[in-house]
């Protein structure tokens, strides 16, 4: 048996047998964690750390929260493990409480299918789409994340995660998404009249724009994939109107609306789903992180019956053998009834109003930082250099790290903080605590945000 490793060959060990594939290394040195607690993390120092980004919002209702614990505890004393031709009945439950919520929301009956992340629930929807139009071209977003599988990377703008690994035959068509603060047309937010929707429109006015059969109104797009907030590209929140809008057309030209909310759901923006929020109607919904509060790699899609039915999409048109597992299944029963306790739809944007506010405060003090917005407890902080427009990267990656590495006195003790960054320009702080958050621990984390920054800019 391998003896068991001290901390320090740990850390010596891990630059020569861990793969830097992954984005471990983008803190240098590695970060090592040894406990966690409800929004704090403790490395093996006995550092504290206020946690901003709680996993990408995976840990959307808090770590080691003892009702998750238990239910996973009492699953792993029954069935912890199961091939994935077999079922346990949690997975009719959690299929049933999805199907329900989007009957509820958008009056259209539905299924679900489920697998280990993000990126691969992504795939599967590009399945569906391809059974059902025929092809997966589809629509995406610039500054679109989907994912990183081969699938997921095709639609995901950044060709950064694209690079070298072959031809993308079935890249997405990027169209700018409607970023009101970098508006890539150069209007204003308050007398665009929506011009940006009306560039997606104009695609369909002749045959030569590419996208459309006008004498027959077929589209060569199948689908369009958006994500209702910009997660990685941002948090950036759509200009109310654009989504009905855009809706609009792709229905016109029977074009899917695929929604992605892996990072937005589970009520990050105060609502289950943050489509809500725009008056739109999905036909296929992709989820994941949050549905599990972090403890299980489960993800998974909702569909209109008509494109899911067994005829659709019958029996091995996709498999993977962890989707089921009956650990996940249980967690994610879990989290329906966690917020059936919960009052998210008030507490959110309340909570997430008050962040703002505090960020305003700042934002008066300090013109480096460019832009403040947000949906619930989705908050973006913009840094740009003094001139309040220039994105400013070097200066967001000093506030990065020095927050990862330096403490803060505070009432509670000295403090670090975990930022996650993200943004066109890699300048832009995206802001996820966990939705259980006081207004106190808002308040402290402001308050270490702030000297942080002052550091920062002093060591420019």
């Amino acid at each position: 048996m391998p003896r068991k490793l001290s901390m320090r060959d740990a850390m010596e060990l891990e630059h020569v047998y861990c793969s830097s594939g992954d984005t471990v290394h983008y803190n240098d040195p590695v970060k090592f964690f040894v406990r966690a607690e409800n929004r704090y993390l403790l490395d093996d120092e006995g550092n504290r750390y206020l946690d901003f980004q709680m996993m990408y919002s995976a840990v959307n209702f808090g770590y080691r929260n003892p009702f998750f614990l238990a239910a996973l505890n009492a699953q792993t004393d029954k069935i912890p493990q199961l091939a994935s031709e077999f079922v346990t009945k949690e997975k009719v439950e959690l299929s049933r409480h999805i199907a329900e919520t989007a009957k509820e929301r958008w009056r259209t009956a539905g299924r679900v299918h489920f697998n280990v992340g993000g990126a691969q629930a992504i795939d599967d929807s590009l399945k569906l789409v391809a059974v059902n139009k025929g092809n997966r071209r589809v629509f995406a977003f610039e500054g679109s994340y989907h994912g990183r599988t081969i699938g997921a990377s095709a639609i995901t703008s950044s060709y950064r995660y694209r690079r070298g690994y072959g031809e993308f035959g079935a890249r997405a068509h990027f169209v700018p998404y409607p970023y009101c603060f970098r508006c890539p047309y150069g209007k204003s937010r308050d007398c665009c009249d929506l011009y940006c929707v009306k560039q997606v429109e104009r695609l369909f006015e002749s045959e030569y724009h590419a996208v459309c059969d006008t004498k027959s109104g077929e589209s060569e797009f199948s689908a369009f994939y958006i994500e209702p907030v910009q997660g990685t590209g941002g948090y950036i929140v759509p200009p109310s109107g654009y989504f009905e809008e855009l809706e609009k057309i792709l229905d016109e030209y029977g074009i899917l609306l695929v929604v992605d909310e892996i990072q937005m759901g589970f009520y990050r923006t105060g609502k289950l789903w943050a489509t809500e929020h725009f008056n739109i109607t999905p036909d296929i919904l992709v989820f994941g992180k949050s549905l599990t509060n972090g403890l299980n790699p489960l993800s998974g899609l909702w569909a209109r019956e008509p494109l899911i039915s067994s005829e659709r999409f019958p029996p091995g048109s996709t498999h993977s053998t962890f989707s089921n597992n009956p650990l996940g299944m249980t967690l994610g029963c879990a989290t329906f009834d966690w917020i059936e306790q919960a009052s998210y739809e008030e507490s959110v944007p309340r909570k997430g109003a008050y962040l703002q506010k505090r960020l305003f405060d700042l934002q008066a003090h300090h013109p480096e930082i460019g832009d403040i917005d947000g949906l619930g407890l989705a908050v973006r902080i913009e840094i740009c250099h003094p001139d309040g427009r220039t994105p400013n990267r070097e200066l967001t990656k000093r506030i990065h790290d020095t927050a990862l590495n330096n403490s803060v006195d505070t009432d509670e003790g000295p403090l670090r903080l975990i930022l996650d960054v993200g943004g066109y320009h890699k300048n832009v702080f995206t802001l996820a605590p966990d939705l259980d958050i006081d207004e106190e621990d808002i308040d402290r984390f402001v308050d270490v945000f702030s000297e942080i920054f002052v550091r920062a800019k002093g060591d420019a």
